[in-house]
């Protein structure tokens, strides 16, 4: 790496470096020695740098690359570090130097929806074979199989019912919400704190009335939450079985419904969505296709199929990807998948409908995008974690785990402002599609 001089001002000064806990983040507190990927990687930083327009600041008010006013910062406070990460495991090296404290940034969502910005461009042609030095295969002991699915999920949703609490609103709702928009096109939706129960509540009354969901309607919930679908699903008067794997999530559910006086409409059960039973008008899932991971897509849809009574309608709620980078990082273990989602894959609208029409009489009938709507909400919940650190320290979570979800939020909605995840509410029916 050259350096240029830095404008004439004093350099902020560096964070507190977490204390790394090598038996909770063995990798995090493992500094790599590998200087020949470290070269490399210095020298990728700079050609990042300089498509991007980033401001990358070194230690002692240097600068790597001059850039224009406003322009989104990488601020390296242990760059020997940061480039050894990056130059043994690439992204995910990216990720650990974030947890381990080796670099930051004024405005971590403008950093890296400058990154995920059109990411297949982001390491230049003639460097791509390097992806092979470092890309990992995730492990078999992820995969969502019957007896992984009951270890990947307790891993994220059974962290504390009380730290989701922190940076959930009051509905407990943990997918995208629905805000309303203002009149000109393309604009950005209003978000506030205060309005997000509401805009949940929008979201998740347009997803029942998408599968059809009224009086007497027999309605089978794969994934649960926190019980809110279910609350209002049973507020219309369906008969609703909801099926989690999470035990906290099984527990504050059910209290919830009992407290509301749904027991005799709403049950919920721990059970795999392959054991689902029963016959049901309408099957809906919000944001749980995420977690089931490719190789178990086809026997995903068949359960759809198998469930739903003649005349029915499935409603998913579906984060997506272009196919092609879905295609393209279908086999790469990520930074996202090593500590925050374990198992599973964000599918292409393509692939669902592709694989509902390879293996079921399902077609897709109607799909709806909404990404914006979802950056805003992920903004809320990161502006909310972050303004609640002491309490995640005071409920037992390391510096380490708080900065891990600093960046998994920020990551997460760079991902939908950079336009390279979408979320897509899915309406299924047996017959052709429309």
């Amino acid at each position: 790496m050259t350096t240029t001089p830095a404008a004439p001002r004093s350099a902020p000064p560096a964070p507190p470096t977490p204390v790394v806990d090598p038996a909770r983040w063995p990798d995090v507190a493992r500094v790599p020695h590998a200087p020949l990927r470290a070269a490399v990687a210095g020298r990728l930083l700079s050609r990042v740098a300089a498509r991007r327009g980033l401001r990358v600041e070194l230690p002692g008010g240097r600068v790597l690359r001059p850039a224009a006013p406003g322009a989104p910062v990488l601020r390296l406070h242990h760059p020997r570090a940061f480039l050894h990460r990056v130059g043994e495991s690439g992204l995910i090296g990216f990720g650990e130097a974030y947890q381990a404290g080796d670099w930051d940034s004024p405005d971590l969502t403008a950093l890296l929806t400058a990154l995920a910005a059109a990411p297949q461009t982001l390491v230049p042609a003639g460097t791509r074979w390097l992806r092979r030095l470092y890309v990992q295969r995730p492990p078999a002991a992820e995969s969502s199989t019957v007896d992984g699915a009951r270890r990947n999920i307790p891993r994220h949703y059974d962290l504390s019912n009380d730290l989701f609490a922190l940076f959930l609103d009051p509905t407990m709702t943990y997918s995208a919400a629905l805000f309303p928009t203002g009149p000109a096109p393309g604009r950005a939706p209003l978000a506030t704190w205060d309005g997000l129960p509401a805009a949940q509540h929008r979201k998740i009354d347009r997803l029942l009335d998408l599968a059809g969901v009224g009086p007497g309607t027999r309605l089978l919930e794969i994934g649960t939450g926190w019980g809110e679908l279910a609350l209002r699903a049973a507020a219309r008067g369906a008969r609703v079985v909801s099926l989690t794997l999470s035990e906290e999530q099984l527990a504050l559910a059910r209290r919830r419904i009992a407290e509301a006086g749904y027991e005799g409409r709403a049950e919920v059960r721990l059970c795999d969505y392959r054991a689902a039973e029963g016959a049901y008008d309408a099957v809906v899932s919000a944001e749980m296709i995420e977690a089931v991971g490719r190789p178990f897509w086809p026997g995903y849809f068949r359960t759809l199929d198998r469930v739903l009574a003649p005349g029915g309608r499935v409603a998913l709620q579906a984060i997506t990807m272009p196919h092609d980078r879905m295609t393209a990082s279908s086999r790469t273990y990520t930074w996202i998948l090593k500590y925050v989602f374990p198992g599973g894959l964000i599918p292409s609208l393509r692939a669902v409908s592709e694989t509902a029409a390879r293996h079921t009489a399902l077609r897709v009938r109607a799909a709806d995008a909404y990404g914006p709507h979802y950056a805003e909400t992920l903004r809320l919940w990161r502006e909310r974690f972050t303004a609640h650190a002491g309490q995640v320290a005071a409920l037992g979570f390391d510096d380490v785990f708080r900065r891990t979800w600093e960046l998994y939020l920020a990551h997460s909605e760079a991902g939908f402002r950079a336009g390279y995840l979408d979320v897509h509410q899915i309406l299924l029916t047996r017959g052709a599609p429309s």
